[in-house]
């Protein structure tokens, strides 16, 4: 028997009102979508957009490229929802994010990749990485997939994005999520197959030619003074 998601409470955040800041301008979202045919230029801007999603920034490389996938959504054979979860359950995507973080900073992250929104609560972080840990990370995926807020929100043929930048707290900005770090801090080094070296030797310090001492200059006759020994 399958342990079903934990119950929790929609706590009250901006990104659960909905938006007026999203006028012409810069914070008004671009939808890539296939819904009106899109030509092969407007075809690579959206396999562009899904990759900036789910990958974020930081990992869209040559080894991240999914060229099966692609071909597929180019020629119709998958929808771009089925684009967006092959790219989740790539072995790529499991290496640079799900093997490197621990269940809660993983389903932080998933969530507003795929969902495009922040975590409500610690309450539904907790209730995600339940099912991550007791289903696996293929059932956590087609549960944020196949959701009814996904569906609502993106549907078959809209690639997934922040739904709302802006949060207004003082002091405070909110950074776009394709823009946050995927990895945690140094704690992770050894889960990230990374090597936490420390350095016990002599630290050298280079000093560039021009500003080297000249003849003539009292700094050369310092180290002098101090290998006389006085009696």
């Amino acid at each position: 028997m399958s342990i079903p998601i934990l119950n929790y409470s929609l706590s009250t955040h901006n990104h659960r009102v909905n938006s007026f800041e999203y006028l012409a301008g810069e914070e008004q979202p671009k939808l890539y979508t296939t819904i009106n045919l899109p030509s092969s230029a407007e075809m690579d801007e959206i396999i562009w957009a899904s990759y900036r999603q789910i990958f974020s920034e930081h990992q869209t490389l040559v080894s991240t490229q999914q060229p099966f996938l692609e071909s597929q959504l180019r020629f119709n054979q998958i929808t771009i929802k089925d684009f967006i979860k092959g790219l989740l359950l790539s072995a790529e995507f499991r290496y640079l994010n799900y093997d490197v973080n621990n269940n809660y900073r993983f389903v932080e992250m998933c969530v507003q990749r795929v969902l495009g929104r922040d975590i409500y609560n610690q309450r539904e972080k907790l209730a995600f990485s339940i099912i991550l840990a007791s289903r696996g990370i293929e059932k956590f995926i087609d549960l944020l997939v196949d959701s009814e807020e996904y569906n609502e929100n993106f549907g078959e043929f809209i690639v997934p994005y922040q739904r709302r930048r802006t949060i207004f707290q003082r002091n405070k900005g909110e950074v776009p999520f394709n823009l946050k770090t995927p990895r945690l801090n140094y704690n992770f080094l050894s889960k990230q197959f990374m090597p936490n070296l420390s350095w016990s030797g002599s630290v050298r310090r280079f000093r560039p030619q021009e500003q080297m001492p000249k003849a003539g200059d009292p700094a050369l006759f310092f180290n002098m003074l101090n290998d006389i020994s006085f009696v």
